[in-house]
């Protein structure tokens, strides 16, 4: 593959830092997006920058806000053009009782899981519709398929982002823009680190393949969802060591 200008949103760390990794790796023309962490984030781009000898744009911003999103998209096009591959993998997650859950929590989960990625999508359409051609790859997650106890807010949203992606797809076939999602299971990245060693172990040994994830894989599979046939659209493939 040639270099294509790449947009991947929470990429400070774990599975999107992964999929930066890999991306440049290749050779591609990175943007990289946090909310907060301006400091992991410029680390990581210099890390490539030396490394891989790609050209990395950073921007802190909360893709929850569509206006600062819109600001962030027309930059991009100004500096390096079009966007030709998005990876909508901002996200967070909160264990708790429904009941527990404040309005506040509710609303922010739903912006920055869900919101995020009809924002990021919308406002890099024109380019990939005008040149008739673009992947759009969210990160989603097992519980969007079949959902989970205490954690309603975040099978929510990204049940909605298998929705998305099924529905978007059928909408910009026609213009060549491929959309999949990948729904992943129990992942090593610092989400999941507030269990304990014990919750850790249980949680291993109902994976079948007796482990967690590793950000490294999800990074490979979206490489290889970038690079699959044009016919391969609108599916959510689970990648989750056989759990669900």
């Amino acid at each position: 593959m040639k270099s294509k200008n790449v947009l991947i949103t929470g990429s400070s760390h774990g599975i999107g830092a992964a999929i930066a990794r890999r991306f440049a790796e290749e050779g591609m023309t990175l943007v990289l997006n946090c909310k907060t962490d301006a400091a992991s984030l410029e680390a990581l781009a210099r890390e490539l920058r030396d490394t891989y000898h790609v050209t990395v744009l950073t921007y802190v911003c909360d893709v929850a806000d569509d206006c600062a999103v819109k600001k962030m998209c027309d930059d991009i096009a100004q500096t390096i053009g079009g966007i030709d591959i998005l990876i909508n993998n901002a996200g967070i997650s909160k264990i708790c009782l429904l009941t527990d859950m404040s309005i506040a929590d509710w609303n922010d989960m739903i912006g920055t899981n869900l919101t995020s990625v009809f924002s990021c999508t919308r406002h890099v359409l024109d380019h990939m519709i005008h040149v008739k051609n673009g992947h759009i790859i969210n990160i989603s997650s097992v519980w969007g398929n079949v959902g989970a106890s205490c954690e309603v807010a975040y099978s929510t949203t990204k049940g909605g982002i298998n929705a998305f992606t099924k529905a978007l797809a059928k909408e910009l076939a026609p213009s060549n823009i491929k959309v999949n999602a990948i729904a992943c299971g129990i992942i090593d990245t610092r989400m999941n680190a507030e269990f304990s060693a014990e919750e850790k172990q249980i949680l291993e040994s109902e994976v079948p393949i007796g482990r967690f994830g590793r950000p490294d894989e999800v990074a490979d599979f979206a490489w290889q969802l970038a690079n699959a046939p044009d016919y391969l659209t609108g599916q959510v493939i689970t990648l989750d060591g056989g759990w669900q």
